[in-house]
């Protein structure tokens, strides 16, 4: 008796509709990332760009190219797993100072900040050329002059700082409470002020906002469907 085969069936990907073939041509000629704004002004077309992104996003979430969104801006990148198999250059690496990565991580948190509230926080003067290695690495930028006497230039990250770490947003990176359970910091032994100021912190905010009207959202839904079950049965 012949013993039966079973055959595989090939699932290929679901076909994009012409509005989304164009969006995606649109960022994979684009020479940067662009916000919906920009695609919008491109495709001549009035549709949800938001959408068109997010069905985009899921098409190429498994394969080797991922549409990534870095500060409100989209584009595609080699997935971060097989970017090392992608670098063909040679470079030497570089360790950063121990004052470099402390003010950095300050600039993060505290962000916009000036060269003077750095030091307060670090409670030493800047080495020479710490900072001038963040602004060459472009990790961190002047944003514009603080309004107290003297007018002191403000720092703040950029979304290559955002894009070297992988992440989408500054309320990606991790907060106290996380740091602390994780054991990288002692809760008792730091000024928790550093976590509450800033733009990390104006994200975080924004963050619980989100979410808790996204619950309230679903409980809300829950309960008119509740009510509709109720009158049908």
């Amino acid at each position: 008796m012949k013993k039966k085969v079973g055959l595989k069936i090939l699932k290929f990907p679901e076909s994009l509709s012409e509005l989304e073939r164009r969006v995606e041509a649109i960022l994979f000629s684009a020479e940067e990332p662009l916000d919906i704004e920009s695609i919008q002004d491109k495709i001549k077309t009035k549709t949800d760009i938001k959408k068109i992104l997010n069905t985009l996003e899921i098409q190429y979430k498994n394969r080797g190219v991922n549409l990534v969104c870095i500060s409100n801006k989209w584009s595609f990148r080699t997935a971060s797993n097989l970017s090392k198999f992608m670098n063909l250059q040679t470079y030497t690496k570089k360790k950063l100072s121990k004052a470099a990565i402390e003010t950095l991580a300050i600039i993060v948190y505290h962000q916009p900040v000036t060269r003077s509230e750095i030091e307060e926080v670090r409670g030493v003067a800047f080495a020479s050329g710490t900072l001038e290695i963040l602004l060459e690495l472009n990790w961190v930028r002047p944003a514009g002059r603080k309004n107290v006497p003297g007018k002191p230039i403000q720092y703040v990250t950029t979304d290559d700082f955002l894009s070297h770490f992988n992440l989408q947003k500054l309320s990606d990176l991790p907060n106290i409470e996380e740091l602390t359970s994780a054991g990288l910091i002692d809760n008792a032994n730091i000024d928790t002020s550093i976590f509450g100021t800033g733009k990390f912190y104006k994200e975080q905010m924004e963050e619980k906002k989100e979410n808790i009207y996204s619950d309230i959202d679903d409980m809300l839904n829950q309960t008119l469907k509740d009510k509709e079950d109720k009158w049908y049965s």
